[in-house]
């Protein structure tokens, strides 16, 4: 069968969104520390400036996301939040040179502004799928994935070549403007309107929440990795070119699964197995590292799980909110999930900075508990969803999802 007129322009549409959002992201994560040091600030200063965007998300995220539900446009939020994010990058330069408060009140803005982008970006791709099956989720955001990682890969000698000062927010302000460009011009993946009884505010169900929660508490647990791994790492005498190739076989490995997952039977493809998948990835991982992170055979393996610990949890997520969230709560439960994942990882990164001064590669043993917590809320979940089955007459949650495929 042919595919839909929409069926292309949609697809590459939102792979752009991705692409676009993703290499921003690969370029402000490991290069705006970097920038606000070649401004000569404290070090307390910039630890208070890369920690604001953090807690901006965790408060930000939810009611901007909900705007959705009350009638915005999530091709709007998306536009405008890339428009105020070039606008914070491109004054970022002028505010340092006023005082670090100025500059600090730039960087509160700019994460205000960014706090709607992915989840926007998600919103649209599952309300997508909805509506033509044949789309498939993880290729679409597949592609943020191969962006980030080219932006990791480039974004080096390209800053090296400019130079930093100038260079980040200059480079970071073309990208948010390119990305207000590609929205603007993204009409054909506009979602419908959210339809629910007027004034009514629909309820996350319990299931959902569960899922939610047990999303959280996987991604949480690559705190300890995330901070310390390439620490530990090159404190075992591993180079600096070492490190980058373990950290490019973890994003690799999430392409690689995002690539292949739809030919995994649709029975296997549904948020419990997905979540359980990463839950369970997550638990090797973190003993793995606390008793092999000195092996560079091992430390290979470890980092190919990330596929599962991150890519299946994604997948796992975006599925249980394609399933279960309400119409007219969407947005909310989008904004839910970015909000829950961002305040289980700012609690577990804090908490992993005690843990590692106090017994170095315990903090990566010390995130077990949290993969564990991810397993039961997951089995709590599927448990909530199966109990439904008499009262409905339906199966759990075997109906078709994000990734789901039709002939």
């Amino acid at each position: 069968m042919a595919a839909s007129p929409t069926l292309e322009p949609s697809r590459f549409r939102l792979s752009l969104l991705y692409a676009v959002v993703f290499v921003e992201i690969g370029i402000a994560m490991p290069f705006m520390p970097v920038w606000l040091a070649a401004l000569g600030l404290d070090a307390s200063v910039i630890g208070l400036l890369l920690a604001l965007p953090i807690a901006t998300r965790i408060v930000a995220t939810a009611p901007l996301m909900s705007l959705i539900d009350r009638g915005v446009g999530a091709r709007a939020l998306l536009l405008t939040g890339s428009l105020a994010l070039a606008a914070t990058y491109a004054l970022m330069p002028a505010g340092a040179g006023i005082s670090w408060p100025a500059l600090a009140l730039l960087v509160l803005l700019n994460a205000v502004a960014g706090a709607p982008l992915v989840p926007s970006i998600d919103y649209l791709t599952l309300a997508a799928v909805r509506r033509q099956p044949r789309l498939d989720y993880a290729r679409i955001r597949m592609s943020g994935s191969v962006a980030f990682l080219i932006a990791n890969l480039a974004g080096g000698a390209l800053l090296t070549a400019m130079g930093e000062t100038l260079a980040v927010p200059l480079l970071l302000t073309g990208l948010a403007l390119i990305a207000s460009v590609v929205a603007f011009t993204s009409r054909s993946v506009a979602a419908p309107a959210p339809e629910h009884a007027e004034g009514l505010r629909p309820r996350l169900p319990l299931r959902l929440k569960l899922c939610v929660a047990a999303a959280a508490a996987i991604q949480a647990s690559h705190a300890a990795i995330y901070a310390f791994g390439s620490i530990h790492w090159t404190a075992h005498g591993f180079s600096t070119a070492t490190v980058g190739a373990l950290w490019g076989i973890g994003v690799v490995a999430e392409i690689v699964l995002f690539a292949c997952v739809a030919r995994l039977p649709a029975a296997w493809r549904t948020p419990f197995r997905y979540l359980a998948l990463g839950g369970g990835a997550a638990l090797v991982r973190a003993v793995g590292m606390y008793a092999l992170g000195d092996t560079l055979p091992a430390l290979v393996g470890l980092q190919a799980l990330h596929g599962l610990t991150f890519g299946a949890t994604q997948l796992g997520a975006m599925a249980a909110v394609s399933a279960f969230a309400p119409d007219g709560a969407r947005g909310r439960a989008q904004g839910t999930l970015s909000a829950a994942n961002a305040t289980a990882a700012a609690g577990a990164t804090l908490l992993s900075g005690f843990a590692y001064r106090a017994g170095g590669p315990l903090v990566f043993l010390a995130m077990a508990p949290l993969a564990v917590a991810g397993l039961a809320l997951t089995a709590a979940a599927a448990s909530r969803a199966a109990a439904r089955v008499p009262a409905t007459g339906q199966p759990p949650v075997a109906v078709r999802h994000d990734t789901d495929r039709q002939p």
